[in-house]
């Protein structure tokens, strides 16, 4: 899931380390607009619900924190 996570990452921002980047809303990778499409985006592929109370940093900081989300949507 991670892997399929940081595909969608690389389509909106070539070029980061993914695997490792652990501030892509507090370093300001991802903006708000990022943001909304990124949660689109898990939505349709992943067929799982992101409310707002989901959007948070510590949800969306990096690509292993996105997959944990989504994993814990999914149950």
């Amino acid at each position: 899931m991670k892997d399929r996570v940081i595909e969608i990452l690389e389509t909106m921002h070539p070029g980061v380390d993914y695997e490792v980047e652990t501030g892509l809303i507090d370093d300001r990778i991802l903006d708000s607009f990022d943001v909304v499409s990124l949660v689109g985006e898990l939505m349709d592929e992943f067929d799982v619900q992101i409310l707002a109370e989901h959007m948070t940093p510590e949800n969306f900081n990096s690509a292993e924190s996105i997959a944990q989300l989504i994993e814990s949507l999914e149950d």
